[in-house]
């Protein structure tokens, strides 16, 4: 383990200069990277003894909502994107939600799409959203501060608000991609597991909310009521993970999150149909030039969750599922003893994704920070820092409703 934790701080180190964390590059901000970071450096800390990673976490954070939670410098708007004055902006940073933080300008919403340039442009994605949800309120898990938890809520009442709409006569549906300031979709579809991560994000939230906190009863409803656990399998191993991933959210949170454990088992069977299809698939025999390292990573990181102390109070069924999940876990050590190899980390496919491979590649090996869902802070035993004082103070004082 002490191997593994060195491992992944040189990583998370390496990622941190290269994107302006660390010294003086300009800042490379990209909205799942970061999520994953955050979380990698939270855990840094505790593994390592070294409050130092706890603070490039926070300090990430601010970076992110300074960078991805106002406009582009290409852009002829300026602020921030949610419209609100910089005090305002500042305490509430998350009211407009964040940028992906693609290399290109957002598609003018009425000229006409192409597909292959979409992917490098600017907007929203909602899963992108739901995973700095994610990484926010593991920063109040992990340190008692709950001003991360309630910018978390702020951003998931938004993108609800913004992400969701419903046809005429037809129930709840989801945008896949939204404009910058959320006014116009650019990509209509609904992308498959969305409304997946939306639900489990807001059960996550309402295990961590105070007292006072609103609920989001409506976003859950809207939710639920979008998946179909028939639809949820798949082939992508980045999408595999992300189920295993889920499924130990949902077993840590337990009742009633788990909805008497179907949700669960649920995702558990689609995971196991979708590892069945991949294994069969060439791609793990081929070179690393064709390769993308981020999502077998995702798939490494799902696996680390089947051996992780989340089901012991999972239902009988939901532990049939795990084990026939665990037949595939020497394919983590697979995917991470490829990805160590510093030759295969010299190939193509790997330095040009080079912030999100070694930032997941850091998470697979310590996936702590990703997947383990700290208590939430207790009311009476919250610990308040000098700075928290000062931004809960801040909040306070602006206008609260998201």
């Amino acid at each position: 383990m002490r191997a593994r934790t060195e491992e992944a701080i040189g990583l998370m180190m390496q990622f941190g200069v290269r994107t302006g964390l660390l010294g003086d590059h300009p800042q490379r901000r990209y909205l799942w990277t970061d999520a994953f970071a955050v979380c990698n450096f939270l855990y840094l800390a505790r593994a390592a003894s070294d409050a130092r990673y706890k603070e490039l976490a926070l300090e990430l954070v601010q970076r992110v909502h300074h960078v991805l939670g106002r406009h582009r410098d290409d852009d002829r708007r300026t602020g921030w994107i949610s419209g609100l004055s910089d005090d305002l902006g500042e305490a509430h940073p998350t009211r407009g939600g964040l940028r992906i933080g693609k290399p290109l300008p957002e598609r003018v919403p009425d000229r006409r799409a192409d597909d292959r340039l979409e992917w490098d442009r600017d907007g929203q994605y909602f899963h992108y959203l739901t995973k700095w949800m994610h990484a926010l309120d593991q920063v109040t898990r992990m340190t008692g501060q709950t001003i991360f938890s309630r910018w978390a809520r702020e951003l998931m009442h938004t993108a609800h608000r913004t992400f969701t709409y419903r046809p005429r006569g037809g129930g709840p549906r989801m945008f896949w991609k939204l404009s910058i300031d959320l006014s116009s979709p650019l990509v209509e579809s609904m992308g498959q597991h969305d409304s997946l991560d939306g639900l489990i994000t807001c059960l996550q939230l309402e295990a961590t909310a105070g007292a006072r906190d609103p609920h989001l009863d409506a976003a859950i409803a809207d939710f639920a009521a979008m998946i179909d656990p028939r639809q949820l399998a798949t082939p992508d191993p980045l999408g595999i993970g992300g189920l295993l991933a889920d499924a130990c959210r949902v077993a840590q949170l337990g009742p009633p999150a788990a909805g008497d454990h179907d949700l669960v088992e649920s995702l558990l069977a689609a995971a196991l149909v979708g590892i069945r299809q991949y294994v069969r698939e060439p791609d793990l025999r081929m070179p690393a030039d064709g390769r993308l390292a981020f999502r077998e990573l995702g798939l490494a990181i799902g696996l680390a969750a089947i051996e992780g102390d989340a089901w012991r109070e999972a239902s009988h069924a939901a532990r049939g599922w795990v084990d026939q999940l665990s037949r595939y876990l020497p394919l983590r050590a697979e995917i991470e003893s490829f990805w160590l190899q510093p030759a295969h980390r010299q190939a193509a496919s790997w330095l040009q994704h080079a912030d999100i491979n070694d930032v997941m590649l850091a998470t697979s090996l310590r996936p702590e920070g990703f997947l383990v869902l700290s208590p939430p802070p207790r009311e009476l035993d919250l610990i308040v820092e000098q700075g928290d004082r000062a931004m809960t103070a801040r909040a306070a004082c602006a206008d609260p409703t998201p």
